[in-house]
């Protein structure tokens, strides 16, 4: 019975043992630290806040270590840099059909901590370019405008020394609300200050987001940012729509040839694939030496026919006035029809004859703001018609101008001045006297 008692105990122990060392061997095993987890801020690059709160680490480690396994599938993507605005940019793809895309977007994150991932999250990626949206979370930090720029300009510079040839798109950071923390002088100030960082860089086209998006205070429309800071999907569309021609000028989208072939009567006064028929003039308006036939680009690459649209390109110092003519006069009564689109807030003129009709996005650069059939960031229809002195001139079927006036003979003139403009469908039909 002893005996019994004894082997019964030492069974008991045995076995308690046995189950300790079970559950100790069960524990799960603590996550290994990887080189992309966030750091500490001290002997980082770039200066200013880097946030440590446990969930933005928790979101920052889980993104980069999620994006460390695709970085060969995403090789050559079109990548969107950014915060949570990028990050929640729902279906970002399907926005631009046949784009190889990469969001590369952290909610919460600043512009030091983008410039601390940009070597592993966009540069292994071999990107075919970069969109960059930032700032709004270093502000909320009550970090200075200044601060801010000298990241962006330091992303810039990486971006650039790892291709000299890759387009980047920077889009002003957007606007929000002083009950964010983001109060519009601050936004305003910083925008002006990644302007001039960019001044005269043609590799880089800055995008006005500023402008297309605030209200008349300079705050964020709730329409468009139910929260005062994120877009919903009104917001989102008005970004696609604004990033759209400056794509299709890069060459990431509208591939294909323009077949319009003008309605009868009319004759094409740009044939969709050079600069045929185009000059530039003296201030006496004569045509300057160096004729552009046969030419894809001015010289100076502001002027660009691609795929049948004629382009005057963001110029790179902001704005710079600069026309093209006709190398052609018109003497006769005529009708003038093209089609025109608009970057945000973008600047630019037709000329009839001489005397210049403003075209513009006129919504937000006037000066017929309150026009109902414009399409922002889409194809308008303008219609000249000129007759004995006086210009009718129509978008859309509105009248922008009943009766211009304008001289007895000159040519056709496009005008670039902020943004990009394009062109294309460029036709006249002579009237009968």
């Amino acid at each position: 019975m002893r005996l019994y008692c004894l082997l019964t105990c030492l069974f008991g122990v045995f076995s308690f043992q046995s189950t300790c060392l079970g559950q100790e061997k069960q524990e799960p095993a603590k996550t290994e630290k990887s080189p992309l987890d966030l750091p500490k801020a001290d002997g980082q690059p770039g200066v200013g806040p880097l946030r440590q709160a446990d969930w933005f680490r928790d979101l920052w480690n889980s993104k980069r270590r999620a994006w460390s396994t695709s970085t060969e599938a995403d090789q050559g993507a079109l990548v969107f840099l950014g915060d949570s605005i990028t990050q929640g940019w729902p279906d970002l793809p399907k926005f631009f059909p046949g784009v190889k895309i990469a969001n590369r977007g952290i909610s919460g994150d600043t512009t030091r901590g983008m410039l601390i991932r940009l070597k592993e999250d966009v540069l292994a990626l071999k990107p075919a370019g970069v969109v960059m949206l930032m700032g709004t979370n270093d502000l909320e930090e009550l970090a200075e405008p200044e601060t801010i720029a000298a990241n962006v300009a330091s992303i810039i510079r990486a971006l650039k020394e790892h291709n000299r040839e890759m387009p980047i798109v920077l889009c002003q950071i957007f606007p929000s609300s002083e009950s964010k923390t983001r109060p519009t002088a601050k936004i305003q100030a910083t925008n002006k200050l990644l302007l001039e960082s960019v001044k005269g860089d043609a590799q880089i086209t800055v995008l006005d987001t500023f402008t297309l998006y605030t209200n008349e205070a300079g705050d964020a429309k709730p329409e468009e940012f139910p929260d005062l800071l994120h877009l919903n999907q009104v917001g989102y569309d008005k970004w696609a729509a604004s990033l759209w021609p400056v794509l299709a000028t890069l060459g990431f989208v509208e591939k294909e040839d323009d077949n319009f072939a003008p309605e009868l009567g009319f004759t094409s006064l740009f044939n969709g694939r050079d600069l045929t028929g185009w000059s530039f003039r003296s201030k006496d308006m004569k045509p300057m030496p160096g004729t552009l036939d046969g030419k894809t680009m001015s010289a100076d690459g502001r002027y660009v026919a691609i795929h049948g649209r004629l382009v005057v390109t963001t110029p790179a110092e902001g704005s710079r006035i600069q026309q093209l003519w006709t190398t052609k006069e018109f003497p006769s009564n005529f009708v003038l029809k093209l089609e025109f689109r608009a970057t945000p807030n973008a600047d630019s003129g037709v000329f009839i004859r001489l005397p210049q009709l403003q075209c513009r996005d006129y919504p937000l650069a006037g000066p017929y703001k309150n026009l109902k059939k414009y399409r922002p960031q889409d194809w308008n229809e303008l219609v000249v018609k000129v007759e004995g002195g006086k210009a009718h001139c129509t978008c859309n079927d509105e009248v922008l101008e009943a009766e211009m006036s304008v001289p007895a003979t000159g040519p056709i003139g496009l005008e670039g001045d902020r943004g990009q403009m394009e062109y294309r469908r460029i036709r006249l039909q002579v009237l009968k006297p």
